[in-house]
């Protein structure tokens, strides 16, 4: 559908400018003559008497529960269920969200039912989660959490197809762009979203269309949300020249009023290959949500992105060296921008008009935008960024005309309350407890000294009213928000996923080195020529581009977890690289898969012939047990446990084997399928696990916990590969893809379907994820293997 709206662009944007012009002229006027300090002023004096609380003497003397710091999210939640203060907790908290995400009126009947109904399905979530991650990665941030929810609402494919694009998202990103803000951003609106669409069914919806709509709501809010770490923040920073900001902004511009994206055309920068992934998604995106527009939300939805974009370009455009910007031209484009992004929400879903909704929206942006940017001034004024804090900050001693944001922010609450909410008393709870909430998390993240120190610039004009705001961040408790609690959650969990990853990446780049230092077998002089050949062979095959995946988690389980000395067990780490190049030499034989590249190269009977690749096989798996049996670190009776465990898993890998060969041709059930990857991919990965452990002599229980999780991670291994086989690229793999289609083997993409052994490959994920909790020891090394297995690219 090919829509221009060329001619309407400067119509939409003097018509929004103009409704903008009306609103900060009111609010001007409020702040020149302090209306706003007397009404407030009695608003406060009510607000504090639920949040202001006279301990008598008895009190301090008595037995209380600790408050934990809120950063110690299920110890934090208990306390709040401890003392009775977690259904309030709640219901401020989810009444915000309806308030500023869902614009609704908290007056509302229908708006209050909605609100409970949350409340008690939070609430209920919270106390029944299960507590056993304490030092773990929060329940709420695990992907494992996420996809068990998705289950539940049926959109398993479209958790998926997210889960895979902001992977993609965050591979792509800039370090100059900050990969866990840009995921935090991107998350915050797909759920916003989310919600829109949740709030716009009701309890007539039929579970095909709720499920329908709540998969299409989750890639909507993905298109959306692209359009902040590839628009605003992309055009924010420092990584495309002038010159190429000004041509990536006349394409979005383009796509905007015409109602295509158009081709990239010549990229001269040096960011051609980021350029071109971000143009694809973002052609992509601006598509999806094209498709979701009726005819009556289509020009909506392009007049309100245009709105918002070209007052976002001239907020970018000012530069904080001018002196000469107005109030109007520092908080009309910001009034413009705050509200038209809340506004393009409802009709990217394709939402009907709901002017009520609008113009709620339309008031409370610049709310939110000056709770930011007050937050945000000394990151903002460091990088020259032009705010209404950091233009006061700079020239308040020169221009006495130019308006306080602080007092304007105080302003703003006001006009919420009682002109756009009509004095509702919740209403004015909610707003109240957010503002005191944002200045006590602002005090505490920059010290007394320095927030005082602001404070005598942004309230010395409200001395009397300052006092009594001062009196409420001292004094004033309850007003703190599980969205706040959720978002530091998130941000600890982002930063330490970052840190566990680089530190799990670290360690296989290091402790491969070090086993590939390992792995040559020797020739010692006087040996016969044909075993000098054998071992040749044997050394071809070692040397491989391998990712030696096995051996490194033996080092890390033996050495990290177990405190087993590395060179104790190196013997152990030879022995299991043999052994799994001896099966792949197996595997790739003629009489087998047939395989003509391994490990990015020719295979060993390619090289030489079957004969000698048999005969390589063999040798490695006697010189397995020739290492394992020189484990003279430890017990005799212990390394004789190990020898029959491995032994008996051998011979298991031989099963897995025979039974793959009698499978072609074959049919086989997901049963079926289930067993035979358990005992081709499945064993060598719980060797892996166990071997370590018996040497460190662990409990039976935790034994047995690590071969659940050796199977089900085994499993999305091997159904990963399958994937790999279908859609990889050989050059990643280093080797052929479509073989399994070729040898007429059945795998869990024939079995299953593509989609479907997607979402069987995360059904292991989590049975996986759900054994390791188990674990009684804290292991991010298994969780990034994990997640490594199934979105690995080779």
């Amino acid at each position: 559908m090919s829509v221009v709206f060329t001619d309407h662009a400067d119509i939409w944007y003097r018509s929004a400018e103009q409704k903008a012009a009306q609103y900060f002229a009111s609010l001007r006027k409020q702040v020149m003559e302090e209306t706003y300090v007397p009404v407030l002023t009695a608003d406060i004096q009510m607000w504090k008497k639920n949040h202001i609380h006279r301990h008598s003497l008895l009190s301090f003397f008595s037995k209380r529960k600790r408050k934990p710091d809120s950063r110690d999210y299920h110890s934090y939640i208990q306390w709040l269920n401890y003392t009775g203060k977690l259904d309030e907790y709640l219901d401020r908290s989810v009444s915000y969200i309806y308030l500023r995400d869902l614009g609704k009126a908290l007056d509302s009947s229908d708006t209050q039912t909605r609100v409970q109904r949350v409340v008690a399905d939070v609430k209920n979530h919270l106390l029944h989660s299960n507590p056993v991650n304490m030092g773990k990665q929060t329940e709420l941030m695990s992907l494992k959490a996420l996809y068990r929810w998705a289950q539940t609402k049926g959109i398993e494919s479209d958790i998926i197809w997210v889960i895979d694009k902001l992977k993609a998202v965050s591979t792509h990103i800039p370090q100059e762009l900050n990969a866990e803000h840009a995921q935090r951003k991107l998350i915050k609106i797909i759920i916003g979203v989310l919600l829109h669409v949740i709030e716009e069914m009701d309890d007539t919806t039929l579970p095909a269309e709720r499920t329908k709509r709540m998969g299409e709501a989750i890639r909507i809010g993905y298109s959306y949300g692209l359009t902040y770490p590839f628009i605003d923040d992309l055009l924010d920073s420092q990584i495309l020249t002038s010159h190429e900001k000004e041509q990536y902004s006349k394409m979005i511009r383009a796509a905007l009023l015409t109602g295509s994206v158009p081709e990239l055309g010549e990229w001269t920068g040096s960011n051609l290959e980021f350029i071109q992934y971000v143009h694809s998604e973002l052609r992509d995106a601006f598509e999806y949500i094209k498709l979701q527009q009726g005819k009556e939300t289509q020009k909506t939805f392009f007049e309100q992105s245009y709105v918002f974009f070209h007052a976002q370009e001239i907020d970018r455009m000012k530069e904080l060296a001018n002196a000469e910007y107005t109030n109007e031209q520092l908080y009309i484009p910001i009034i413009l921008k705050s509200s038209s992004s809340r506004l393009i929400v409802r009709s990217v879903i394709g939402a009907s008009t709901d002017e009520d909704f609008d113009q709620r929206t339309f008031f409370y942006g610049i709310y939110n935008q000056l709770a930011d940017d007050f937050a945000d001034m000394f990151d903002d004024m460091q990088n020259g960024a032009v705010t209404p804090y950091t233009y006061y900050l700079k020239y308040r001693d020169q221009r006495s005309d130019l308006i306080n944001p602080f007092e304007l922010y105080w302003a703003v609450i006001s006009h919420l309350i009682h002109h756009v909410h009509h004095s509702d008393i919740k209403t004015r709870e909610v707003i109240l407890n957010r503002a005191i909430n944002g200045l006590k998390r602002f005090k505490e993240r920059i010290g007394t000294e320095k927030y005082n120190e602001m404070m005598e610039i942004f309230a010395s004009r409200i001395p009397a009213f300052n006092l009594l705001i001062q009196q409420m961040v001292r004094k004033a408790d309850d007003v703190d928000f599980f969205d706040k609690l959720l978002r530091d959650q998130m941000v600890i969990s982002l930063r330490t996923d970052r840190e566990e990853k680089e530190f799990f990446q670290d360690t296989v780049k290091t402790v491969r080195q070090q086993i590939n230092n390992l792995l040559q077998i020797p020739k010692h002089s006087g040996i016969p020529p044909m075993k000098e050949s054998l071992i040749d062979a044997a050394n071809y095959s070692l040397e491989g581009d391998s990712k030696r995946l096995r051996p490194i988690l033996t080092w890390v389980m033996g050495v990290n977890e177990y405190g087993l000395h590395a060179a104790a067990i190196a013997p152990l780490l030879r022995s299991l690289e043999y052994m799994h190049t001896a099966s792949l030499i197996f595997d790739d034989l003629p009489s087998q898969d047939n395989s003509s590249i391994r490990r990015g190269r020719p295979t060993l009977h390619q090289v030489h012939n079957s004969s000698t690749a048999e005969l390589a096989g063999l040798y490695l798996i006697q010189k397995a047990i020739e290492e394992q049996s020189s484990l003279d670190g430890f017990d005799a009776k212990t390394v004789l446990a190990l020898m029959q465990y491995s032994s008996q898993k051998a011979g298991d890998m031989c099963v897995g084997q025979a039974m793959d060969l009698d499978s072609k041709g074959r049919v086989l059930t997901l049963d079926q399928m289930n067993m035979l990857c358990f005992y081709k991919t499945g064993i060598a990965f719980e060797a892996s696990l166990v071997m370590p452990a018996i040497l460190a002599q662990v409990k039976g229980t935790e034994i047995a916990t690590l071969k659940r999780f050796a199977y089900h991670a085994g499993i999305a291994f091997q159904i990963r590969d399958d994937l790999l086989d279908l859609e990889g690229d050989v050059l990643l793999l280093g080797k052929p893809i479509g073989i399994d289609v070729d040898n007429n083997n059945s795998t869990f993409v024939t079995v299953l379907g593509q989609e479907g052994a997607r979402k069987e490959m995360w059904e292991h994920y989590c049975f996986a994820m759900e054994a390791l909790e188990e674990i009684p020891r804290n292991i991010p090394f298994l969780k990034h293997l994990l997640n490594y297995f199934v979105n690995r690219d080779r």
